[in-house]
Formats: structure tokens, sequence, C-alpha cells
């Protein structure tokens, strides 16, 4: 396939996940579909052995587009990076279905691994901008990992993480779909922490205060029984 007709192949998906998509030639505009053409065939190269030639495709290509896909990764179908720039795959990262990738996005190892040094993404996942997910972990599918978030555990389906490092705030009580594309509406693990600090605060003021109204009841029957 060449990249025309592989670009048109990308309409549908880029329709679908980004409102800013008006006709069908704005496709060969965006650059994940340059970098994830080129990364079929560095991929390819990579199993044949040909890991030199490879690499020097997939950093040409990455000079040109900023997105960085290393020729060993491997990817789903549907794959949907928006604007892309930064956005970093490792060498051993899997990516399923239907997976979504916002910019600054590095899906990469923590130093201290072999083999497996990389994420595996399950099908449906979404991926906020600037989210950092490290290690050979597993985020399960339908999860989404908001912003900014640093990811270095595994997450279980259909969950949402926040945070540094990132945390399970949503579990299967709310479904979350990768295709729902919503980065802003997620609970902030820090103020969650926060007002539950100050609920505790106040359980213990208000005990504290019927201690010593106690206290004081005790005293003043104390000093009645002298008088």
């Amino acid at each position: 396939m060449g990249f025309r007709e592989f670009a048109k192949s990308q309409f549908d998906i880029i329709k679908d996940r980004d409102p800013a998509l008006k006709n069908q030639k704005e496709v060969y505009l965006y650059p994940y579909v340059r970098a994830l053409y080129w990364y079929r065939i560095t991929h390819q190269l990579y199993k044949e052995g040909n890991f030199y030639k490879a690499r020097k495709i997939s950093q040409k290509i990455a000079r040109k587009t900023g997105i960085e896909i290393h020729p060993g990764a491997q990817i789903g179908k549907g794959l949907f990076i928006d604007h892309g720039h930064g956005v970093v795959i490792g060498e051993t990262t899997i990516i399923g279905d239907n997976v979504t990738i916002y910019q600054g996005v590095t899906l990469g190892g923590t130093g201290n691994e072999t083999g497996k040094r990389h994420p595996t993404i399950e099908d449906n996942v979404l991926i906020s901008a600037g989210a950092k997910v490290l290690g050979s972990i597993t985020i399960g599918k339908n999860s989404k990992i908001g912003a900014g978030s640093v990811v270095v555990s595994d997450v279980p389906p259909n969950s949402t993480v926040v945070g540094v490092p990132g945390r399970v705030i949503k579990r299967d009580g709310t479904r979350i779909q990768s295709l729902e594309l919503n980065q802003i509406d997620l609970p902030d693990p820090v103020d969650m922490d926060i007002e539950k600090l100050a609920k505790e605060n106040a359980e213990l003021r208000s005990a504290l205060n019927i201690f010593m109204e106690h206290c004081k009841r005790v005293e003043d029957a104390a000093k009645g029984d002298k008088e």
C-alpha cells in the first residue's frame, strides 16, 4: 500500500476522533499518518533483521514529524496520534487496537529493565497529553490516562488514572472508553487527599469539642458537690 492509499485509510479513524478534520485532503497534513506509514516499512525491515536501516529511516521520520516510533514496536489497528509532537514509542512497546495518544506522550522504559522493558497498551485506551507510561507494565483495555500522569505500575481494565505517580481513581463503576475524548473532567488525586484530610480534621475537632464539654460538665459537677 502506497502512502496515498494508506492516508485515505486513516480518514474514518481521524474523523471519529478529531472534530478539526474538515475534508479528506487534510488527512495528509496529520504528522502521525506519515509516521505510521513509515513505521510499517521500518517494522518489516526490523523483523527481517535489518536493524540499522530500519533505525536510520525511523530517525529521519522522527525529525520530520516529531513522532519517534521505534521499528521494533508492535502496533495494532486504528491507532490515532493527535498533533503528535514529542510522542516517543519504545522498542518493546505493544499497542492494541483503537488506541488514542496525544502530544508529548512517552511509552518508554525505566532504565532498569532488560528484554520486555516498555509498556503494553491494550485495546481502546486513551493516553492524554504529556503522560508518561514507563516500564514493562500493562494498561488494561478501555482505560484512560490523564494529562501529565506518570504511570509506573499495571492499570486494570476500565480504569481512569491521574497524578504523579499515576493512581487509579475510577474502575468498572464508570466505564471509560477511549473514544470519549475528554482530557479535562478528571478528578485530581491531590485535591481528593486534601478533602479527605479536611474531613478527618473536622471530625477530630468535633470529637475534641465534645470531650472538652464533657470535662467541663464533670468539673462543674465536682465543684457543686464541694459547695
